[in-house]
Order: structure tokens, then sequence, then C-alpha cells
């Protein structure tokens, strides 16, 4: 099976052995830096490179679906195409040109996949789950103690959305940061009231590449040495990388361990609202989960085939 999974900053394509019952086990990837929010145009719309350049990277996926054997290709785009003025229009192309369909998630959708796929990750004797997931354009946060959250919330607080709103300077100047901070905080403390009606999780979980890069960062093992390390994110570290991240400019961000290039720049964002989630929750600590959005999108898959 393959998953096409257009981002915010990458398209990715993940083959996998997949079959009812098992964890889907990754045989083969391929992925392209797309920086999608950076081709929308004053209108609003994706420009007609980024449109040509996605068809392009569709087709390449096909094929090496075929060649790998794949007999199914599950697509779905997040934020940039949910909010895009010509989504449905680029959508509607891309099924034209390859006959490929795509099916743009709600944010809603990815709270309850990625929680999904943190649940057969953890299991069940992780009893109640809290997951926080940031993205490049959206923040996902979800609570509950069974396969489906109780609780789950979308706000438009992405690492790279929050990056190009307020962030000007390389470094950014401190009223940029101040400025991105109080918005950040007062979008969460907004919209968690019902996350902190739901009950105390018994385990917070963090998934996404920015998380994971800045757990890299405190400390966390390398994803090189396998995925079944336990890695961890405590609040007391994401202070701390706040404040050394607001001092260095995106070159020397890529410096510091496991920080990519394409995301050094908005790795200061998505600090800022990992710590606002935290401190507003009352969360100390985060497990890092391997699994995400693409694998709940699998799971869920495998879960409507016949047995």
């Amino acid at each position: 099976m393959g998953v096409l999974d257009v981002g915010s900053n990458t398209v990715h394509l993940l083959l996998v052995d997949a079959h009812y019952g098992a964890a889907p086990i990754p045989a083969s990837k391929h992925k392209k830096q797309i920086r999608l929010a950076e081709h929308i145009d004053a209108d609003g719309n994706i420009d007609r490179d980024l449109i040509d350049s996605l068809i392009e990277f569709v087709q390449e996926g096909q094929e090496l679906a075929e060649d790998r054997g794949a007999t199914e290709i599950i697509a779905f785009a997040t934020s940039a195409i949910r909010g895009a003025g010509n989504g449905d229009e680029v959508i509607n192309e891309i099924r034209e040109r390859t006959g490929l369909d795509i099916d743009v998630l709600s944010g809603d959708d990815e709270a309850r996949l990625t929680f999904l796929a943190v649940r057969r990750w953890f299991g069940w004797s992780s009893g109640r789950l809290l997951v926080v997931d940031i993205g490049g354009g959206s923040l996902e946060l979800a609570s509950g103690a069974d396969e489906e959250p109780d609780t789950a919330v979308s706000l438009p607080l992405g690492a790279g959305r929050l990056t190009r709103e307020f962030i000007t300077g390389d470094p950014p100047s401190e009223p940029e940061v101040k400025a991105m901070r109080k918005h950040a905080r007062a979008v969460i403390a907004d919209s968690i009231g019902p996350l902190r009606r739901a009950g105390n999780p018994m385990l917070s979980v963090a998934t996404s590449k920015t998380l994971k890069q800045l757990a890299r960062i405190a400390g966390a093992p390398a994803s090189s040495e396998g995925m079944y390390l336990r890695r961890r994110l405590k609040s007391s570290d994401v202070r701390q990388l706040v404040t050394l991240l607001s001092g260095l400019s995106s070159a020397e961000r890529t410096k510091l361990p496991g920080v990519s290039t394409g995301r050094a720049s908005q790795l200061l964002a998505g600090a800022l609202v990992a710590e606002a989630a935290m401190d507003l929750l009352e969360v100390e600590e985060l497990d890092v989960c391997p699994w995400a959005l693409r694998e709940g999108v699998i799971l869920r898959r495998m879960d409507g085939l016949p047995r």
C-alpha cells in the first residue's frame, strides 16, 4: 500500500507492507520539499509552478508504487490545501491528470487519525491519552481513553504559518518573538476548555517532525538508533529551547542535533507553540511517538478491509 501525504512543508509517499492486525512496516519512501504555503499568491491561491510540481511528484510516486508492487495508493492533503482559495481546483486537476483522488482532511480528521495511531502504538495500558501534534499549518490536540478521542481540537498555529505571519528577521527580533508567543497562548487558551474538562491524561504524547526535532536537540536518541527507544520532551527543555532558538539564525540552528535545513526557520515557532500548549494544559513531559497521521490513515484503511 502507498500513502501519499501532501503537507505544508513536504509531499511524502510512504510504501508499506500492511494487513489487518499487524503493524504497517515501511518498505520504501519518496519525498520532496515543496513549502506549499510559500507558493500562495496574493489572492490566496496556489501558483501554477507548484501545481505542476505536485502533479510531477504524484506521477513519480505512482511509478514507484507500481515498481514496488503496491496494489493501492491512499492520498490525502492537510491544512495548506484546505486553506488555499483554489484548493478544490488543484485537487481536481491532479485527479484529471493522474487519476489519483486526494482526500482533503479536516482539522478534526487530522486530530482523530493521529490519535488512532498513537493509541495503537502505546496500547490500552497507557490509559487516557493527550496527543499534541504541531504541523506546518495547524496544531492538533486530542484527548481520550478509547481509539476515538473524546475531544479533538485543530487550531491555526502551525510552525510554518506562525513563522510567516510574525517573523521577518533572522534571527527574529524580541518584539516579533513576544507577539508570536502572545498570539499562540491566546488562541490555545481560548480553545482548550473541553480538553481540560475531559480529565487528566495518564500519558501525554508528541507527534510530528517539529516536536521530534525539539526532542532531539534536548538530548533524545537519534532516529538512526531505532524507533523503539523511548524519547521524551520535558517542559523545562522546551522553555530552554525557546530561549536558545530565539537567539540563533536559521543557518545556526541547522548545526544543532537533528535539525534539517528545511525546518530550521520555523523551529522557534514550533517551540513556542509546544511551550504554550504544555503550560496551559499543565503537561510536564511528552513521550514522542514515531507514528502519526500517515500511520493513522493506514490503520483506518486496514480496519475497513475484510478480515
